[in-house]
């Protein structure tokens, strides 16, 4: 993980969790039925920004990988055909 990478998760998480503290905070000044459903719906979508950036962490490792691995073989075919076209 580069630096550019960490403080961007830090700055977001930052921000997810001042967004919560706010939201709760906020719940909280409400009646009981209404901050129960708020709560569960705050939890919900702390759940699906968790697993959403789980599923893009995996993609970008997945993503650098295949990069990786195709990335030298076509620059090498197309450094080949560069070469062939100057020399005909």
């Amino acid at each position: 993980m580069d630096t550019l990478t960490v403080l961007a998760s830090a700055a977001f998480g930052s921000t997810v969790y001042l967004t919560t503290f706010s939201t709760v905070k906020w719940l909280n000044q409400l009646t009981v039925r209404v901050k129960v459903a708020g709560l569960a719906m705050t939890g919900l979508v702390l759940c699906a920004i968790i697993g959403t950036i789980a599923v893009a962490s995996q993609s970008a490792v997945l993503g650098f990988i295949v990069g990786v691995g195709l990335t030298p073989p076509v620059h090498r075919w197309i450094l080949q055909r560069r070469s062939r076209a100057a020399s005909s």
